[in-house]
């Protein structure tokens, strides 16, 4: 599906159960997702931080940084994601009438989150960290932490998760790694810089050579849907695993699985303390 919807028969209760639990309580994803989404602060804070601090970096300079666009898009995913559970939790939320806005919110998030993390540590480690310290100054932990740290953060995330992953959604990432381009395009247009002066915020993406740069755009491109796709067969893997050997209690217990499915439906507002006759 194209758009953002529950499947027909679902309460919605993929968004808020992890794939590695038998019951039915919000807590524990809610737990996960807490703790993510304090470290993406943290990152999004320490960068902004240093930026002021750090006499190499002008903080005006901060948001011409893809990765930067990059813990943006992690904080957001993570705040609905706790937004989410918490309503979960309290037993606010009601999907009879389709997902809430903010379980769409997340998921659109989370669509566009994973594979910007991925492509970034990719782009990061193959074509500038050997050469970073010519052009930009990174503290070198905060360098491991945002470019490498942020994917294992999005790849706990998606191995937690329960709800799908669907290969048609790949245009809501691609539509914000193509606004992220049109302002690299717009930036050198208007005559934008880096910090030391350069016409260029990666070298390797200099508008003023169009042949190299669009080259490297278009093989960019066919990279970042690649990992999008990636990201796809590993949910569709982890839910495998997941109703194999952790939630296959129709197996275990002799019940019917029309009946399981059945009662797995029933009632479309969940809270931390709704229990399924089966759980009992």
């Amino acid at each position: 599906m194209w758009y953002l919807d529950n499947e027909d028969g679902s309460d919605g209760s993929e968004f808020w159960l992890s794939s590695f639990q038998k019951d039915r309580s919000a807590l524990p994803l809610l737990l996960i997702r807490l703790v993510i989404f304090l470290a993406c602060v943290g990152m999004l804070i320490a960068t902004i931080v240093l930026s002021i601090i750090t006499e190499q970096i002008d903080a005006r300079y901060w948001p011409i940084y893809m990765t930067h666009w990059g813990i943006i898009t992690y904080t957001l995913c993570t705040f609905f994601g706790c937004w989410v559970s918490i309503a979960a939790f309290t037993g606010s939320i009601d999907c009879s009438s389709g997902l809430p806005w903010y379980v769409k919110a997340y998921w659109f998030w989370y669509n566009v989150a994973l594979p910007f993390a991925f492509f970034i540590t990719a782009f990061y480690y193959t074509f500038l960290s050997a050469i970073v310290h010519t052009f930009a100054y990174i503290d070198p932990i905060l360098d491991v932490v945002i470019h490498g740290m942020s994917s294992i953060l999005m790849m706990i995330l998606l191995l937690t998760a329960r709800h799908p992953s669907r290969f048609l959604h790949f245009y809501q990432p691609f539509s914000i790694s193509l606004v992220y381009l049109l302002f690299t395009i717009i930036y050198y247009l208007v005559g934008g810089t880096d910090p030391n002066g350069n016409v260029w915020i990666y070298p390797n993406i200099d508008w003023s050579k169009t042949g190299p740069t669009t080259r490297m755009i278009i093989g960019s491109t066919v990279v970042f849907l690649t990992l999008h796709f990636m990201a796809v067969l590993i949910s569709m893997g982890r839910d495998w695993l997941s109703n194999r050997y952790i939630r296959n209690e129709t197996k275990m217990q002799g019940i019917p699985e029309s009946r399981s499915l059945k009662s797995e439906a029933s009632g479309h507002k969940i809270g931390a303390g709704s229990v399924s006759k089966k759980d009992k």
